[in-house]
């Protein structure tokens, strides 16, 4: 399967810069043709959402990779934002949750979601990228 017929869009939103960093070398290693936009909070996220939104929501990146604990407003915080605002009416991202975190609750809260597609436990790794992408792909 190619990856790299269309550019692909992704948002990180993750507060941790160095998980950032090597998250986005991951990415574009793991496909070649992205576009990757990191904010450090869920607030810069939406803000940076909603520009978009106003401007082209066919814009709207095509994946948004979210942590849970961030400062200012988190994984949660955000998607109750997100969806409280219809920041994507056309239904374009694709939601995952990208956490440390190990407990169930995190993970069953997650699945709780109807926006989230699923639960990916950090740290990650060209392997679990290239499975995230190639399970969503519809080609």
């Amino acid at each position: 399967m190619n990856f790299n017929s269309k550019p692909v869009s992704v948002l990180l939103v993750d507060d941790d810069e160095i998980n950032n960093f090597i998250s986005i070398k991951l990415i574009k290693k793991a496909l070649l043709n992205t576009d990757i936009m990191a904010c450090l909070n869920g607030r810069f996220a939406i803000d940076e959402l909603l520009e978009i939104q106003k401007k082209d929501p066919t814009k709207l990146p095509d994946y948004i990779l979210l942590d849970i604990n961030m400062p200012i407003m988190n994984g949660w915080e955000f998607l109750d934002e997100y969806t409280r605002l219809g920041v994507d009416p056309l239904g374009k991202s694709k939601i995952f949750i990208i956490s440390s975190s190990v407990f169930s609750n995190d993970i069953n809260k997650a699945r709780s979601y109807p926006l989230v597609k699923d639960f990916i436990s950090k740290p990650l790794n060209v392997e679990k990228i290239v499975e995230l992408f190639k399970v969503e792909d519809p080609a």
